[in-house]
């Protein structure tokens, strides 16, 4: 094929996906001005010849057949719902910065024609939610993506804040060899958790990824992954309120806390009625500080009732509080 022709076929279809969509198709005679716009000399039955010949190529033109024929792009690799779905997550993420947040939008508004673009403009409020600054976090996130995929170490310093909300170096700019197993994006910040070498640590942790600083690959194996290492359990060790060893407790609820606790413990959590008013579940937890705080966020819509032991430790740490 001539390069000419191959520069028309292009610029046909660069026509297309920018400017046509199914409320905005476009007629021979519109293709016809535009690549006259661009130098390109043609006619009705080159334009004609050429649509068909990228309809075979496998792209979804559609034809509108008419007296005067009108064509669009039909499927497209995301559709404009799926894009909004998008758009709308880049925005409410936390760890993505503002900067980076316009250069994804950008980037997905490429997707669709121009006329659906302007849709994508959204206006998403979210309440409290403060974006990152961390320009750097992508890198560090695929960077880890390679390490765990390719079986490596990494090397890092991580980051904290004093009390004058200043960032530094932890331990004075220590470095933690770690073996990353597996990331995880909760609460809106990405973690990784692995095992880390030293610092008082050898044991399987996590790190919160924005903390780290310079992250770098080793070409070393990881320590392999413990035999009761469990993503799934790990992370109801570390974020809900399972940090220690587990108990079975019974509370009894508000009924207006059902979909709370559903919530929380899964659509099997046992339960049964109490009262016209309460019902009574039973849940595996950690009587530790963050099972407390969780059972005291209710303002007494939840009790514990058992088992003694707990429920007189719940007691003691609000006698504590009120004294001060």
């Amino acid at each position: 094929m001539p390069s000419e022709n191959r520069s028309r076929l292009l610029y046909i279809m660069k026509y297309l996906w920018e400017q046509t969509d199914e409320n905005h198709p476009v007629t021979i005679a519109d293709i016809m001005t535009y690549l006259d716009g661009m130098n390109i000399k043609t006619n009705r039955k080159t334009v004609s010849d050429d649509i068909e010949q990228l309809q075979e190529s496998g792209f979804d033109i559609v034809c509108n057949k008419s007296r005067q024929n009108q064509f669009f792009i039909g499927a497209r690799t995301l559709e404009l719902p799926e894009l909004k779905m998008l758009v709308d997550a880049v925005q409410a993420a936390r760890f993505i910065t503002l900067k980076k947040s316009k250069e994804l939008i950008d980037s997905l508004s490429a997707l669709t024609s121009t006329y659906q673009a302007k849709e994508l403009n959204r206006k998403l409020y979210v309440d409290g939610r403060v974006k990152s600054a961390n320009e750097n976090i992508y890198y560090s996130i695929d960077l880890l993506h390679a390490a765990i995929n390719c079986g490596n170490k990494v090397r890092f310093q991580y980051y904290e804040n004093t009390a004058e909300k200043k960032r530094v170096l932890k331990h004075k700019g220590q470095v933690y060899v770690f073996s990353p197993y597996d990331l995880v994006w909760y609460n809106d910040s990405y973690y990784v958790f692995g095992y880390s070498e030293g610092n008082n640590h050898d044991k399987v942790i996590k790190f919160r990824v924005d903390r780290m600083h310079k992250p770098s690959v080793i070409k070393d194996k990881p320590i392999p992954q413990p035999k009761d290492y469990n993503i799934a359990t790990y992370c109801k060790k570390v974020f809900s309120m399972f940090d220690g060893d587990d108990c079975t407790v019974e509370l009894q609820c508000e009924n207006s806390l059902m979909k709370t606790i559903i919530d929380r413990f899964g659509s099997k959590v046992q339960t049964r009625t109490a009262d016209c008013g309460h019902f009574i579940t039973t849940v595996e937890v950690s009587a530790s500080a963050t099972f407390y705080a969780w059972v005291f966020m209710f303002a007494g819509k939840i009790k514990i009732l058992s088992p003694s032991e707990v429920k007189d430790k719940y007691q003691q740490m609000l006698q504590h509080a009120i004294k001060g």
